[in-house]
């Protein structure tokens, strides 16, 4: 027989705050029926919230803080923590579910500010001191969600075409970024033309995985100037350098949404092939070892080891919490 509102309100209640049933053991079945009327549905919601977006700012800070690191690509980093698709496909439709892709993307972008510029200066410290370390942690954390990018770009099936594509991609690239810097390492005056040049690089590097932006600054004489300029707040790089880049993002992602509804599988192992040779590229050189001892090894082994158990509980995660 079903109860009538006030009634069930007032049973509610008294099971609820009752100490008879406490005592008499029927605190689960207590438990399930209060389930049941969504007594405890909005604080579990409230805890995954909190869950997730603890989540989503700790991937914010590592891409931020890899994406300043040269050699390192936020992009790719975006598609090894499982954002890259659904930051495209908001970027290309940005008024569709607004204020559910904002919530979601928050703790992404504070994570990343965090990253950029309270991380900057350790991350900094730590290339200078033990660039090996930090170049092997880095690596661990990416190889770690490998299998995860892996995962994804067979999501809607995949046959030994896409596999080739990636191998043909992983070492065209590889190729590329390795003697980069002897094609275009000309230089550019520093200008208005330069800075605008600047955020297309960003941008590029943030929408196409495997491109360091960072890398192609420093071969083109910009980076250091570009990073001054952001740390003295000189507006005449930071705005041509910010508008640039927001509207050469816009217009990419549109770019991107669409060859990944004609071609996902094809655009997601040419993303893999492009992944792993930016993790490769970023090896430390041989001469960095100068010095080292039997224990200096060991120690990089662990922080290599230690990254790649962060990067595969980070991939873990992603697959129970999406937008």
């Amino acid at each position: 027989m079903r109860l009538k509102s006030k009634g069930n309100h007032f049973v509610t209640l008294f099971l609820k705050n009752s100490v008879i049933f406490y005592f008499l053991n029927l605190r689960y079945p207590v438990q399930y029926y209060l389930r049941l009327k969504g007594v405890f549905k909005l604080k579990e919601q409230k805890k995954n919230i909190f869950f997730t977006w603890i989540i989503q700012f700790i991937k914010g800070m590592v891409i931020g803080s890899g994406a300043i690191l040269p050699g390192v690509s936020g992009g790719a980093l975006t598609a090894i923590f499982g954002l890259y698709e659904p930051i495209i496909r908001f970027l290309a439709d940005i008024k569709k579910d607004f204020f559910k892709n904002m919530l979601y993307f928050l703790p992404v972008g504070l994570g990343g500010l965090f990253g950029v510029f309270v991380l900057a200066s350790p991350i900094n410290y730590g290339l200078t001191n033990y660039p090996v370390h930090i170049l092997w942690a880095f690596m661990g954390i990416i190889l770690g969600t490998l299998p995860f990018l892996y995962k994804e770009a067979g999501k809607y099936g995949r046959n030994k075409k896409d596999i080739w594509i990636t191998v043909l991609t992983a070492i065209i690239s590889f190729i590329f970024l390795l003697f980069g810097n002897d094609v275009i390492g000309t230089g550019l005056t520093r200008n208005l033309g330069a800075w605008i040049l600047g955020g297309f690089i960003f941008a590029m590097g943030f929408m196409t995985p495997g491109l360091s932006s960072a890398s192609f600054l420093i071969y083109l004489n910009l980076y250091q100037p570009l990073t001054e300029g952001i740390r003295n707040l000189d507006f005449s790089i930071i705005l041509p350098v910010g508008i640039s880049g927001v509207f050469s993002i816009l217009f990419l992602s549109k770019i991107m949404r669409k060859l990944m509804d004609h071609a996902y599988a094809t655009v997601f192992h040419l993303i893999l092939g492009l992944v792993i040779a930016s993790t490769l590229i970023i090896a430390p050189d041989p001469i960095l070892y100068a010095g080292f001892t039997p224990v200096n090894y060991l120690v990089v082994v662990l922080v290599f080891i230690i990254g790649l158990a962060i990067g595969y509980w980070l991939g873990q995660l992603e697959e129970g919490y999406t937008p």
